[in-house]
Parts: C-alpha cells; structure tokens; sequence
C-alpha cells in the first residue's frame, strides 16, 4: 500500500511539473478601452506584452491611459489564474492541493 501511495504521488508530481512547463508556454489576452491596450500574460502569471494604441496617449489624461492599463493587466492575470486553475486541476482529476482555489 505505502508502494502504491509513492507511486500515486511521484505520478501526480510528474504531471503537476509537466502542467506548470505547459502553462509558460500558453498565452492568454486581454484588452481595455476598446482594444486600446492589449496586455498578454502567460500561464504562470507573468506579463509578456503590453501594447498601446497610439491613440489611447492624450497627454492632458494620463491618468485614463494609467487606468486602461491597469485594468487589462487585472484581467489578463486574472485569466492566466483561470487558465493555470483549469489545467493544474486537469493534471490532478480535480483533487484540491494547498495553494490552488
């Protein structure tokens, strides 16, 4: 039994490693404004991306340009946390470990 639990574990660690190797690979997107800022973010919540339109940059309102960036990082990590939640509970048939929601 003990040989069995080792097994199981060293099987669930595999594939946990192979889902986070996974998740840097994937790219999720998100836009505020209209598509004025595209922010894109890996699987592992890392910004790789931000783009802003040239049109977005009015220098009498920064503080708006400031805002659509914050919120399509917001998102776009948001998404990379639904993305990594949903292939890191693929990877152990749904069983809940510490540190995952």
């Amino acid at each position: 039994m003990k040989r069995l639990f080792q097994h199981q574990a060293q099987e669930l660690q595999s594939k946990l490693v192979k889902a986070g190797e996974e998740l840097a690979n994937l790219t999720v997107e998100a836009s505020a404004g209209g598509g004025a800022i595209t922010v894109v973010a890996d699987g592992q919540q890392r910004v790789k991306s931000i783009k802003i339109s040239p049109e977005a940059v009015d220098p009498d309102d920064i503080g708006l340009l400031e805002d659509l960036v914050l919120i399509a990082v917001n998102e776009a990590i948001e998404k990379s946390q639904e993305l990594a939640q949903s292939r890191l509970s693929a990877a152990t048939f749904g069983l809940k470990l510490p540190g995952m929601k």
